[in-house]
């Protein structure tokens, strides 16, 4: 064989085993959610939110299992698991946690997968109904989330890690209030309206100013997000478009992969957009 076509065989070889390599991971599912179980979920502020926090688990759990169940059983490398930052104050919170952290492999039978349905419609479910009922509402420090855990709790090798954020888009927690040369940990309406970024120049004015997260010297460049559920103030028209431009700014500084950033709706709105997304390939 003449060198030169022999090369090119070797380059042709490498290519495609470099792609089926790809695919292999893209077909390896590792799902993370973060939930934000601040008083954003009390009926009484938004009556019908934590049961759309659920449904919208409920989709994502749904395409999961859907994507295991398509796999045959040599082939499986999956896992969802659910984070809390800080850790709420419900009983049995460590059994609770271990029961959402599922994980598939070749030794897996399909009664354990058949299960993931049942074990996180109820147990989240408890989550969500405990706090509600002790209207102690720890919050979410998203942004600490970030800096200590989101490297090693949410991104494996060779997989496609998608962590998903329960949370109405604004970031706060009273142990997480910084700020940087304009730059902040946190956003809330306050701080917008502090900030005059109230109309159709707010880019202008954020770029003149500095503003946005506080980001953090990480390359994010295997990790997917979707932020779901942005419930924005309705006293400032163009809320939305700042809080989804702080978020895209702070994930593109990290070189997050892709990201989604999804405005709240009813659940069964949103099911076939998620199903959608976890679905890709």
């Amino acid at each position: 064989m003449k060198p030169k076509l022999l090369t090119l065989l070797l380059i042709y070889l490498f290519v495609g085993v470099f792609i089926n390599e790809s695919k292999a991971q893209n077909r390896n599912l590792n799902i993370s959610f973060l939930l934000d179980l601040s008083d954003r979920i009390a009926p009484k502020k938004n009556p019908d939110f934590f049961q759309r926090d659920l449904g919208y688990i409920k989709s994502i759990e749904t395409a999961f299992v859907n994507h295991v169940k398509g796999k045959k059983i040599m082939l499986l490398n999956d896992q969802m698991q659910v984070f809390f930052d800080p850790i709420p104050k419900i009983p049995n919170i460590d059994y609770l946690s271990q029961q959402l952290k599922v994980s598939f492999n070749p030794k897996t039978n399909k009664k354990e997968i058949l299960n993931v349905d049942n074990i996180y419609t109820q147990t989240s479910s408890k989550i969500y109904l405990h706090t509600i009922k002790e209207n102690n509402y720890v919050g979410s420090d998203i942004w600490k989330f970030f800096k200590n855990n989101v490297q090693n709790y949410c991104i494996k090798d060779k997989q496609r890690n998608i962590l998903v954020i329960l949370t109405d888009g604004y970031m706060y927690h009273q142990n997480s209030q910084f700020l940087d040369k304009g730059k902040s940990s946190y956003i809330t309406p306050a701080f917008i309206q502090s900030k005059k970024l109230t109309s159709s120049d707010y880019r202008a004015i954020m770029k003149k100013n500095n503003l946005g997260f506080i980001s953090l010297p990480y390359n994010l460049k295997d990790l997917e997000i979707i932020v779901l559920g942005i419930n924005p103030s309705k006293q400032n028209p163009y809320e939305e478009d700042v809080i989804k431009q702080y978020w895209a700014d702070w994930f593109t500084a990290m070189k997050v992969k892709k990201f989604h950033l999804i405005t709240t709706d009813l659940s069964a709105n949103l099911a076939p957009v998620l199903q959608k997304i976890i679905s890709e390939k």
